[in-house]
């Protein structure tokens, strides 16, 4: 099959070379987006009178008719199609003839490539957006049954501070929430039109890029020509984006790992989310929280990988931009997909309760508030850090804990600590006096998930 942009060379590419350079194995995703901005195009170009009106309706219908083809799986592309928008321009040529050629009057393939990469991650973005919503009403949810619940909080995986099972989830959200955010960024920041800057200078034609930006949903054209066809700053975003929001589930999926061990015993994984051991009977392994946890390493791949493309291109486009689609697609699906899991696998996820409560008693969790009880009675808090420090090595000696230190080893410590002056020390009465904006008390973390509940029903009406 004669290329479409031919007319110069007077040899074939070569079978190889042809194989290497196309890029319709992967750009055939953007099908929809592609039809629906040559659409906006012609129609533009018919208003503007570049091409006739009647002319116009009989290349949308065209296209329409390749787009219902292409769906119903009647067309199949091949290397001899390069790319996508080669592939369904040749089509429509084929299917109503020499006005078909007319469609790509004043635009380019770089142009094109352009806004149909722009309108492809748009619609990805709302839908992972959609997705993280979910998720954050899981984490909610599952914030709300726990609020009261204590655990043990970790520092360097030691032992560190009592803590509610609430308050874990309520720190996930915050990431969560800040990824929704990023996106919507990255979205209100490349909600802007290419088409029409054409190869890189724009055109001499009488077109309206105004109008197609209209058509087409974006806030406007974008505004430089040479700079909409190369850039990809919205792309390296979008990957930052998964990046930072991949990292956030990994954190989660390691935990998971730990809760998960004998060693720990905080959560039973349920059985769907996880697999056995082909040659040890007795294994649940919680291969899905692992799985996650590895993906992040494709994602953060994904990135690097255009981060090093972009480095070196010059103005205006380059070959080189070809390869902004395949990791930016593999990252779209792989976010996505590991989203979903790890919220369906928290939903289904419960702790248990019993074997927490064992553990508090270990570490001297409680070491800190009475460190600041200490404060409040008017000694130094640097002072009163190391009071408790010699209280903490006092007991471990004896392999005891706090409550069990007497009036005497208490005065030796210190003269001015006693068992009056240790107050309530117990786990649950430190857990519900961090009542400090943003603290761990039931009462506070309650707080949290209100205004994490009104947060995200704003959102919902945005929609």
């Amino acid at each position: 099959m004669a290329s479409l942009w031919g007319g110069r060379f007077e040899k074939e590419m070569d079978e190889l070379v042809k194989q290497f350079n196309a890029s319709i194995g992967f750009d055939k995703r953007t099908y929809n987006e592609d039809i629906d901005g040559s659409i906006a195009h012609v129609t533009m170009l018919g208003e503007q009178g570049i091409v006739a009106k009647d002319e116009a309706d009989r290349i949308i219908m065209g296209l329409e008719a390749i787009r219902k083809k292409i769906s119903c799986g009647e067309i199949i592309f091949n290397v001899d199609d390069e790319d996508i928008h080669m592939g369904i321009e040749s089509r429509l040529i084929a299917e109503i003839g020499d006005v078909g050629k007319k469609l790509h009057t004043a635009r380019s393939r770089n142009d094109q490539c352009q806004v149909d990469m722009r309108m492809y991650l748009k619609k990805e973005i709302r839908e992972i957006i959609g997705r993280l919503v979910y998720l954050e009403s899981v984490i909610l949810k599952k914030a709300e049954k726990y609020a009261d619940i204590i655990t043990v909080g970790f520092t360097h995986i030691q032992h560190a501070q009592p803590i509610t099972i609430g308050f874990i989830f309520m720190a996930y959200f915050q990431m969560f929430r800040r990824d929704i955010g990023r996106l919507m960024d990255t979205y209100d920041r490349m909600n802007l039109c290419p088409l029409g800057a054409c190869a890189m200078a724009g055109t001499t034609l009488p077109t309206n890029r105004h109008r197609t930006a209209e058509i087409l949903g974006f806030a406007g054209p974008t505004e430089n020509a040479m700079d909409s066809v190369s850039d990809r700053d919205y792309s390296l975003e979008f990957l930052s984006d998964a990046s930072i929001s991949m990292m956030h589930l990994s954190r989660w999926a390691e935990e998971f790992v730990w809760w998960n061990s004998q060693e720990f015993g905080f959560i039973d994984i349920d059985d769907s989310y996880c697999t056995g051991s082909s040659i040890m009977p007795q294994k649940k392994n919680p291969d899905m929280a692992e799985l996650l946890r590895g993906k992040v390493g494709r994602v953060y791949g994904d990135l690097m990988q255009l981060l090093t493309v972009m480095k070196g291109t010059p103005l205006a486009y380059n070959k080189d931009f070809q390869e902004d689609k395949e990791g930016l697609f593999d990252a779209v699906d792989t976010w996505k997909a590991s989203i979903q899991i790890f919220a369906n696998m928290l939903e289904k996820t419960e702790f248990n309760i019993e074997r927490i409560e064992r553990l508090l008693s270990k570490g001297f969790l409680n070491a800190t508030d009475i460190a600041e009880h200490f404060a409040k009675q008017g000694i130094p808090f640097r002072e009163a850090h190391a009071i408790v420090g010699r209280m903490v090595k006092a007991c471990e000696q004896r392999g005891c804990d706090f409550v069990d230190l007497t009036e005497e080893e208490l005065q030796i410590i210190d003269e001015r600590v006693d068992k009056t002056s240790l107050g309530d020390i117990s786990i649950k009465a430190c857990v519900e006096a961090r009542v400090s904006y943003g603290g761990t008390a039931p009462v506070e973390v309650r707080r949290q998930i209100a205004e994490g509940t009104s947060w995200l029903e704003s959102l919902e009406e945005l929609e």
